[in-house]
């Protein structure tokens, strides 16, 4: 990576919004197009909230895309502040080790690693997740499924996510390893991803409770096509 940070970065993860690729548990209901653009919705709400976050919160905004050749699909709809990296490794818990590997080689302290599915993820959780950091080596926000939607590091932990990803136990997974590991970590009020079709319930319910302000166009989306139903 070029350049050398001085500051915390926060790391987007995010895929190619291919259909067949991205957001497939959703599909049915969904036809795979329409889950395509449904993600790439959300992570054009992802990108701009965390520009904004960076900005606010003196952070390196990089955004991690999967596969490699899905820069092009990416790297146009990102905004210039951001840096790009490809995601390398075999699956997401190699992909995220190097991921944080690569942002501290620059000199990045702590590392910030979120999803691009977790529309609603604010910039107060970002400063609870830094704040938590100052007496944590890990910190995570755990969503609705049993996984996470950020993870904070002081500095890189390999192994740390050396176990099957996306399943149902993969938050506790990660704080056993933590443990094993020795290092001390702090969990924060949860949050959402927006996984399956059923999770549009949690989407709907944010926005009645006026916590959906940053996410624009996944909500434009939805109420054009008509995709909240059968799920809400």
């Amino acid at each position: 990576m070029t350049g050398v940070a001085k500051q915390g970065a926060i790391v987007v993860f995010a895929k190619a919004p291919r259909a067949g690729l991205v957001k497939t548990r959703m599909c049915p209901p969904l036809t795979s197009e329409q889950a395509a653009s449904l993600y790439e919705h959300m992570l054009d709400d992802v990108l701009e909230a965390t520009a904004d976050f960076a900005a606010a919160l003196g952070l390196d905004p990089l955004v991690a895309i999967y596969p490699a050749d899905g820069v092009r699909d990416v790297l146009p709809r990102t905004p210039g502040v951001y840096r790009i990296i490809a995601q390398r490794g075999r699956d997401l818990s190699q992909r995220m080790d190097w991921a944080a590997a690569e942002v501290a080689a620059s000199g990045a302290s702590p590392i910030l690693l979120r999803g691009s599915d977790s529309p609603v993820l604010s910039q107060a959780c970002v400063e609870d997740a830094l704040r938590a950091l100052r007496e944590s080596d890990v910190v995570l926000c755990p969503d609705a499924d049993g996984g996470y939607n950020l993870v904070g590091l002081c500095r890189p932990r390999p192994g740390l996510f050396d176990h099957a990803m996306s399943t149902e136990s993969v938050l506790d997974d990660t704080l056993a390893a933590a443990e094993a590991m020795g290092l001390r970590a702090t969990l924060l009020e949860p949050g959402f991803d927006i996984d399956t079709a059923a999770d549009l319930a949690l989407l709907e319910r944010a926005r009645a409770a006026g916590q959906a302000d940053l996410c624009p166009r996944t909500l434009a989306y939805l109420d054009e096509r008509g995709l909240w139903s059968p799920a809400c």
